[in-house]
């Protein structure tokens, strides 16, 4: 008889030990997408103030259920956390293993009341945050004990708790095979809704992004130091384990490295001294959409930026620039002295911080009336978003996001209260007359808090006020392809969540150009270039050198420029021609309400008689811009600048006579004089005015170029040549 009992009890400890092996297997594509390969050994487990931080995490964000479904009472207590959590990767692992726990949180539960340690423990509720974030570690390891150091530092709560584990050990894990046999799955993994299961395979091979500090170092330098650390410069990084990087596609400054590398990134200097910054693509994508609408002197409003590395983006790109950045909505004054360090260490010199929130500040603000373009970063739903960890540490989002994210979406209430913000703020925007563009980004899928809040505000604006409204504009060239600028036919710009990038979605609000306005040359060669039109060329600021160059080039027409600068005055030709087309529509439409003027006030049997333009008014810029690129037709641009006159008011100019006398040399000698006088002589006669503008300028600037004057004019404009009076 105690030999059968024996054999029962070896039998029992058996099949524990069957069942805990059995509740820890899971496929290899499941440890593959958790970052691990399954041959290798388990991980040791987390420091105890890892747990006592995760814990605190779980407790803000746990799921909350009715009274009548409630397994677990949890308390209000936080636990006490240590100074460590300044530091980046143990914030990192907190968190991680707080969403973790979030995600699996109904599994836990159960698995603790039906292995018994509730409600038979008498532990305080303020450690059952502990407890969910520690069982969910404990069954990740194979219900295996946790490997201590002796330098480590142990926190009474977590011995306890651990202790507490590892005697229902046997239970916990039979617990755990009865709940994966109930839901017919291989592993817990397998009980998650498909979209946090999609999602946590997305974020396992989402690569990492990076721009460029062009205020400290150039792309060219960049490419050369990571070339000397072993890394090697191809198209793409997807599933490829070596030290690789790419440049993406749509923004020029941004690298692409796989994820595995980035502890092996971050020892190098260039992360370290802020020449490389770790930020998500689509933050990039917002910058440098703004930039491409930016003149030279225009100011930019930020509003919701979340981490601060997308104000120094934006800052950097308008370096050349006299812009301002101006960054709403710090709240706490203290720290102003924390960014400014940090702004400084980047090298960024132009960005103003404004404490009051977006919906406060108004429109007539006297430090706002040179924003030409207002940047809007909503708070979203940010279900576009696979890493949630990560996104949350580097852009400083409410942890909310993470309660979100767990469940694979966000109840109606909630969605309906985020785009109702989102269509406030961007109503807010519009306010502000002075802006001649709103950029508006997030990271969210559904369309509530896309193209329903865009559009929504764009048929509600205000058309009040004395300025042009707002339209929708396609996407901006440096981030687009043509293909997919035709492809998009509603202009908006998205990317859905894949395995190379996270979601985003990007609008651009654009107002109508006043046809009246004009815009100098030093504007469209800033719009060009950010327009990726000018490469090569660098708009900055003149030297008093230079500015001497250009006074004296104003009375003589430069030479034959080189194949480069032809290829880079076609560029800007075309650029140009793209400008003018924009004005087009708006020219025709004029056109048509003033023949319907004329056609009105003739029915009428008005006496004056209107001159009907022949053609749609063409753009001032080309004309101003061109004088450099076509400088054989002088007359033709001189004919858009006359203002056309009324026929019975055209006076007929009369032919008058310009003699330019020869310079005289100062020289000692007269046959010293004579030598140097040339023979021919250059004699401008204006026989009539056969055009509106004199031919007399066409030979002036034919002599500016070098050309040889006419040598057949009539005897009678033969003079002497005349000394200076």
């Amino acid at each position: 008889m105690l030999n059968s009992s024996r054999e029962l009890e070896f039998s029992n400890e058996k099949n524990a030990e069957e069942v805990s092996q059995l509740a820890s297997l899971e496929p290899s594509d499941v440890a593959a997408s958790r970052g691990r390969s399954p041959c290798l050994a388990e991980k040791p487990g987390y420091p105890d103030s890892v747990y006592v931080m995760a814990a605190n995490i779980f407790q803000g964000i746990r799921i909350e259920k009715s009274p009548e479904k409630v397994l677990i009472n949890y308390g209000n207590e936080p636990l006490p956390s240590s100074s460590e959590s300044e530091d980046e990767s143990f914030r990192r692992s907190s968190y991680e293993l707080a969403f973790s726990a979030l995600k699996y949180q109904a599994i836990l539960e159960t698995i603790l009341v039906d292995s018994y340690i509730f409600p038979n423990t008498t532990i305080p509720d303020h450690l059952n945050s502990l407890i969910i974030v520690m069982l969910y570690d404990f069954q990740d390891r194979k219900f295996e004990a946790r490997l201590l150091s002796d330098t480590e530092d142990t926190i009474s709560e977590v011995q306890e708790v651990e202790n507490l584990l590892i005697s229902f050990k046997t239970k916990l894990a039979a617990a755990l095979a009865r709940c994966r046999i109930k839901h017919d799955a291989l592993s817990i993994y397998h009980i998650l809704p498909e979209t946090v299961r999609k999602q946590e395979l997305r974020a396992s091979t989402l690569p990492l992004y990076a721009w460029i500090n062009t205020c400290k170092i150039s792309p060219e330098e960049v490419y050369y130091n990571l070339k000397k650390k072993g890394y090697n410069k191809v198209r793409s990084v997807l599933h490829i384990d070596d030290k690789v990087f790419a440049v993406d596609q749509h923004c020029y400054d941004v690298l692409i490295f796989p994820s595995h590398l980035k502890s092996d990134l971050l020892s190098i200097n260039l992360f370290k001294e802020y020449k490389l910054i770790f930020q998500d693509k689509s933050r990039s994508l917002a910058v440098h959409s703004v930039k491409a609408l930016l003149n030279m002197d225009d100011d930019v409003l930020m509003v919701n930026t979340g981490s601060w590395y997308t104000v120094a983006h934006m800052s950097i790109l308008t370096n050349n620039n006299t812009s301002k950045i101006f960054v709403c909505g710090v709240k706490s004054q203290a720290k102003d002295p924390d960014l400014k360090k940090l702004f400084t260490k980047m090298g960024c010199k132009n960005i103003e911080i404004l404490h009051e929130s977006f919906i406060n500040i108004e429109s007539k603000d006297h430090r706002l009336q040179k924003v030409k373009v207002i940047l809007l970063l909503p708070r979203c739903s940010g279900l576009g978003v696979s890493n949630p960890v990560e996104f949350i540490l580097n852009e400083h989002e409410d942890t909310d996001l993470l309660k979100d994210l767990s469940q694979g979406g966000i109840s109606e209430d909630k969605l309906h209260d985020l785009a109702q913000q989102q269509y406030e703020q961007l109503t807010h925007a519009m306010k502000f007359t002075k802006a001649q563009a709103i950029v508006y980004c997030t990271y969210s899928v559904y369309p509530q808090e896309n193209e329903t809040v865009v559009n929504k505000a764009l048929e509600f604006q205000d058309l009040g006020i004395k300025v042009q409204p707002y339209r929708l504009s396609p996407p901006v060239l440096p981030l687009c392809s043509s293909k997919e600028i035709h492809l998009s036919a509603d202009k908006f710009f998205r990317i859905e969540p894949s395995e190379i990038t996270n979601g985003c979605f990007l609008s651009i609000l654009t107002r109508e150009r006043d046809p009246s306005e004009t815009v100098s040359v030093k504007d469209v060669l800033a719009r060009a270039a950010a327009k990726g039109l000018l490469d090569g060329i660098e708009l900055g600021k003149s030297t008093k050198r230079e500015k001497k160059k250009m006074t004296r080039s104003k009375t003589t027409l430069p030479k034959a420029s080189t194949n480069d600068s032809n290829g880079i005055h076609t560029k800007i030709a075309e650029f140009l021609n793209r400008e003018a087309k924009a004005n087009t529509n708006r020219s025709e439409a004029l056109t048509t309400k003033t023949l319907l003027s004329q056609k009105n006030t003739t029915q009428a049997g008005a006496p004056s008689q209107i001159r009907k333009p022949s053609k749609p008014t063409t753009n001032t810029l080309v004309p101003t811009f061109m004088k450099n690129t076509a400088p054989s037709r002088p007359c033709e641009r001189l004919m858009n600048f006359v203002r056309p006159r009324p026929e019975d008011k055209m006076v007929a100019l009369k032919p008058i006579e310009i003699v330019l006398p020869p310079v005289m040399l100062p020289f000692s000698s007269p046959q010293g004089l004579r030598s140097q006088i040339p023979n021919q002589h250059l004699y401008c006669h204006w026989v009539g005015p056969k055009n509106v503008v004199p031919s007399c300028f066409a030979a002036l600037s034919m002599s500016r170029r070098g050309e040889k004057p006419q040598e057949n004019l009539p005897s009678s404009l033969r003079r002497r040549p005349r000394p200076w009076l």
